[in-house]
């Protein structure tokens, strides 16, 4: 393929700059020959190891032989969110040079910037009714009924405080880094007969060929069937309540 037509399959990106304070989470799919899928990932994997783990680390990885030329793989990443973009358009660029194709891309953010706001905020007004609590307990004459709430209360808002603290630092990493996952699939970029594997293909065409068939018949059934049934019903009733010429009736006819 040209320049071009690796930019015209590039995914679209969204830069750190255009979306302050969200987490974005990216997931590419690709659909290669089976006997690159291996090169391909291996490839993605060592991309991110000359970043350094201090810019990305690989967090998972998988490699499924299904069938004859049927193979799927999963790599998965963790970003510096400012490298994000540009490491999915190299990948992008490396499965094309192989001869695949991005057949999915997807980008979900979350507004994590704001929600580390609105748990800061939180663990202010914790702090504040903590402080309060304590003011309480440190006045004399308390009796053990009262003290044993405060106390109570105490705990509680410490226990929240230190499950606020935890929430805002998952925000704050997910905003540190940027969540990458690249899905393989064996196949051609473009449909059709695999002459690499005559007999899957075969199959696959069969088996697609069925399930055309199977789907017309039960929709010609869903659409045919239930004035079929009635109609059918009606003549059996029809056959069974019709009236009925009696014998002697009959010959008396026929002597006429």
């Amino acid at each position: 393929m040209t320049t071009a037509d690796v930019a015209e399959q590039a995914p679209p990106g969204i830069a750190v700059t255009a979306a302050p304070g969200v987490a974005f989470t990216y997931r590419y799919a690709f659909r290669l020959p089976s006997t690159s899928i291996s090169a391909s990932q291996e490839a993605h994997a060592t991309a991110c190891e000359k970043l350094g783990i201090a810019r990305c680390r690989i967090t998972g990885m998988r490699y499924r032989l299904l069938g004859e030329n049927n193979i799927e793989a999963m790599l998965s990443f963790k970003l510096d969110p400012t490298i994000a973009r540009e490491f999915g358009k190299n990948a992008i660029a490396q499965v094309t040079t192989a001869k695949g194709a991005l057949v999915d891309a997807e980008i979900t953010g979350t507004d994590a910037g704001a929600a580390i706001d609105r748990l800061t905020t939180q663990r202010s007004r914790a702090s504040d009714e903590l402080r309060r609590i304590d003011g309480e307990l440190a006045k004399p004459k308390l009796t053990a009924s009262e003290r044993a709430e405060l106390q109570r209360q105490r705990a509680e808002i410490v226990q929240n405080i230190s499950a606020t603290d935890d929430s805002r630092a998952e925000q704050r990493e997910s905003l540190a880094t940027t969540p990458m996952t690249f899905n393989y699939e064996s196949g051609k970029a473009i449909r059709g007969f695999d002459a690499s594997a005559p007999l899957s293909s075969a199959l696959d065409t069969g088996i697609g060929s069925v399930q055309i068939t199977i789907a017309v018949v039960l929709g010609a059934i869903a659409i045919f069937g239930p004035p079929g049934l009635l109609l059918l019903l009606g003549w059996l009733a029809w056959r069974r309540f019709r009236p009925r010429r009696r014998p002697a009736a009959a010959k008396l006819d026929g002597v006429e």
